[in-house]
């Protein structure tokens, strides 16, 4: 009797541990892309020209990670993503020389959106994805400004939503940075500080809609700064903000996108407004062959314009790997000083040329 009844507690002991991992599936996966190449750009800063491997990236940034999701039942999931950003050239990591710098963060998902804590891609990223044909490239509008391509927030807590057509998002950041300037997307702002409710926080808002023809978004992005920050977010009263209007609308073989960017820095002697207007089309002839192409328009109102020119083809030997090729033309004003290649340089005033050739991989 003794015997049956220990049978009959391992049974249900299995029968409950089963009914468990059925409850509870979990995945992780391993992801990431390779993507380098050789880039040459003429009027370098000092004279001459460059040629050699780009540091930042090349049709899109370098990058690999690990996934996870778990079925909490009933339409809940619990996930995480660490992301971590490199230069193929060197095997050194980028954003600011960490380990996850692109995402680092932790969640749970449910019908009415998902909420994630720690280090993540903003909101100004989501507004640019759909509407920005070329990304973020070697040759792109994000020469204009460096942050936009490291659009992400240390210490956040971000909501995000999507109901039919619209997606609801916004990002809460107690210390955007706590990162040592060692690159385009750390600035030094040292994150987190007793005492000092305003140093360093940062929050951005986005509101889209998107269908099988068109789409458009509006996003805000409002940061801060502190004492020991890179310049000019020297103090925790400057604060820099961003605005993006953008949209597209697809056709069977084409794309077409374009937008508005606007930023208000008020910092003192640094203060600084631009406005960033951007119009792209991508046009499929066949299915492993795409043509890119974008004018970018900067305006620093009173003191310099540029204007970008952007053509690109990408061909894919297969769903992992493609080879591309970009050109690109720089226009810079009497006072602009913007290089047409993203970590380059260029004599002030210059008008320059890029080219990269590139291959890309993804696993």
């Amino acid at each position: 009797m003794e015997v049956r009844s220990v049978l009959r507690s391992v049974a249900l002991s299995s029968l409950m541990l089963v009914s468990c991992m059925a409850y509870s599936q979990s995945s992780v996966m391993l992801y990431g892309i390779i993507d380098t190449g050789v880039e040459y750009y003429n009027h370098a800063a000092g004279g001459g020209s460059f040629t050699g491997v780009p540091t930042l990236t090349g049709e899109v940034p370098s990058e690999w990670g690990l996934t996870g999701v778990e079925d909490l039942g009933g339409g809940n999931k619990a996930f995480f993503k660490l992301e971590s950003g490199f230069a193929p050239g060197t095997g050194g990591f980028n954003y600011g020389g960490r380990e996850f710098g692109r995402q680092a963060n932790v969640g749970l998902q449910t019908a009415y959106g998902s909420v994630t804590l720690g280090r993540q891609v903003n909101m100004t990223t989501y507004a640019l994805l759909s509407a920005d044909v070329i990304g973020p490239s070697i040759h792109s509008l994000y020469v204009f400004d460096n942050y936009l391509p490291n659009a992400r927030s240390d210490n956040a807590i971000g909501y995000m939503g999507k109901f039919a057509g619209v997606t609801i998002g916004a990002t809460y950041s107690f210390g955007r940075d706590a990162a040592g300037p060692a690159g385009p997307s750390a600035t030094n702002c040292p994150g987190q500080v007793a005492g000092n409710f305003l140093a360093c926080k940062q929050y951005t808002g986005l509101i889209a809609y998107d269908s099988s023809r068109f789409g458009a978004a509006v996003s805000y992005d409002r940061m801060r700064g502190n004492e020991g920050a890179s310049a000019p977010l020297t103090h925790s009263a400057y604060t820099d903000s961003r605005s993006v209007v953008d949209g597209y609308f697809k056709l069977p073989s084409v794309k077409v996108g374009g937008g508005w960017i606007h930023r208000n820095l008020s910092a003192g002697a640094g203060s600084m407004v631009y406005n960033l207007y951007f119009l792209g089309l991508t046009y499929t002839p066949i299915a492993s062959l795409a043509l890119d192409t974008q004018v970018d328009k900067y305006i620093q109102s009173g003191v310099t314009s540029s204007t970008e020119l952007v053509a690109r083809a990408s061909y894919f030997l297969s769903k992992s790997t493609s080879v591309y090729s970009s050109v690109a033309c720089m226009i810079n004003g009497r006072n602009g000083s913007t290089s047409v290649a993203a970590g380059g340089t260029v004599e002030p005033g210059a008008e320059q040329l890029g080219v990269m050739l590139g291959v890309r991989h993804a696993f």
